[in-house]
């Protein structure tokens, strides 16, 4: 099982900080200011999160063929992913145990071996180093201890993850808990890309994601949006594990989200595979901590994946992933969505630069939730939980619909860790876990 990695010295909150984000959500209170500002907070959230948490980082498509491999960069990381001979997917730190030169220039493409262009050290596509001239009398040498240092990866849904832990950490579907049930109907393996874009947004990874897990904005600052789906017309999950979501209802007449309105814009685009009828009434929303949020619309998969570069700045790449039969009609377009999302996208992005903006003065300490807020609460919770080395907390408070009244706690949540018992699930837990998992098919 994984072992939470110990704090720095010293609190990053504290116990009065973690109380305030912690107790019973209309009396609770945001992460206070320094945590979406504070370089050293970020560079712990490196250390405990980032680099011990399981992260979303490619697609099994991007290393479809034996031999493939694709360069990627995690928390500053130059990664090699590959698919070996033997068709396993296995990632490997980009550095040449000998001077430690980059062995792989290339930022994708097919590779038999990996050769170091310095001294022309020869690992194969297993890590191992397979030649190493002039080192056959040299002391306490071995091939196997000189191999490229191997990281942790799993995949779910076609979906690569990576765990830069030194240590085992807890298996993948562990740290994802019920979500994989919840969406096994689903088969995402298969999706494929269609169109991809990279955003440099200057805000905080927490703004963004407590930005994703509440539409109490839309109806201001996405108009178009809010046209589809209401904003207070949804519901939330009770998650175990690291995850949140729910879902928003589209309007009668509306097939999918697209700046027409939705109204005809599928273009004879089916649905994805595993689509209920229940889901083609309705957009889901997940936020897979920490990085990754996935939107699953009837016809299309979205994927934001986010990389903090610094506390005021973070790079999300956004990916449009679809079915390949879809893909494949003569008549496929996917600029309907895209343009849609694109305008939303950077809709959100300019809010959360100017929360980034407000929230460095000396006068904003940490806000209040709004009753329309409890999943923002959600990822807060997370958050607090990791920063004190202790399990995800269930969430205290969940509409099963948003256009409930008035948002109910489940069980005492006021004990100061987000659960009804102290164990990490709420009493009341039953009611809407039940729902979700019936509306799900899990």
């Amino acid at each position: 099982m994984h072992t939470e990695t110990p704090l720095m010295p010293g609190p990053i909150l504290t116990d009065d900080e973690l109380a305030s984000v912690r107790r019973e959500y209309r009396a609770a209170r945001l992460l206070p200011a320094r945590t979406y500002h504070d370089p050293a907070i970020l560079e712990w959230e490196r250390d405990h999160i980032l680099r011990a948490d399981w992260v979303l980082v490619a697609r099994e498509e991007d290393v479809a063929e034996p031999t493939s491999f694709v360069r990627i960069e995690v928390d500053g990381e130059d990664i090699i992913v590959v698919r070996g001979r033997d068709e396993s997917i296995r990632a490997f730190y980009n550095v040449c145990q000998h001077r430690g030169t980059a062995v792989e220039e290339r930022e994708c493409g097919k590779a038999v071996r990996f050769q170091c262009p310095y001294h022309a050290w020869i690992y194969d596509l297993e890590g191992t180093l397979i030649r190493a001239k002039h080192t056959d009398d040299l002391e306490d040498f071995s091939f196997a201890e000189y191999s490229l240092r191997p990281i942790h990866v799993a995949t779910w849904q076609g979906f690569v993850f990576l765990n830069l832990s030194a240590d085992e950490p807890e298996p993948l579907e562990g740290h994802l808990g019920d979500l994989v049930d919840q969406l096994s109907r689903f088969d995402f393996r298969n999706l494929r890309s269609a169109k991809q874009i990279i955003y440099d947004v200057n805000a905080n990874w927490k703004f963004i994601a407590e930005n994703y897990s509440e539409c109490y904005h839309c109806p201001g600052v996405h108009p178009q949006l809010n046209k589809l789906t209401p904003y207070d017309l949804g519901g939330d999950y009770d998650p175990h594990g690291a995850w949140q979501g729910g879902w928003m209802e589209l309007v009668d007449g509306a097939e999918t989200m697209a700046l027409d309105g939705g109204h005809g814009s599928r273009h004879n685009r089916p649905p994805m595979c595993g689509v209920t009828s229940e889901d083609e009434r309705r957009i889901y929303y997940y936020v897979l901590w920490p990085l990754a949020f996935l939107s699953i619309h009837p016809d299309y998969l979205l994927v934001h994946r986010l990389e903090p570069i610094a506390p005021d700045r973070t790079r999300v790449i956004c990916d449009w992933l679809f079915e390949p039969e879809t893909i494949g009609k003569p008549d496929f377009d996917p600029s309907e969505p895209v343009e849609f999302w694109d305008l939303t996208n950077r809709q959100d992005w300019h809010v959360c630069e100017l929360q980034q903006r407000g929230t460095r003065s000396r006068t904003w300490v940490s806000g209040r939730y709004s009753n329309n807020e409890p999943s923002v609460q959600a990822f807060d919770l997370m958050v607090a939980a990791r920063y004190a080395g202790e399990p995800f907390p269930s969430r205290p408070t969940v509409r099963d619909r948003f256009d409930t009244p008035v948002p109910k706690p489940l069980g005492d949540a006021g004990n100061g860790n987000g659960t009804a018992n102290g164990n990490g699930h709420a009493a009341g837990k039953d009611r809407l876990g039940a729902r979700a998992k019936a509306s799900s098919g899990g």
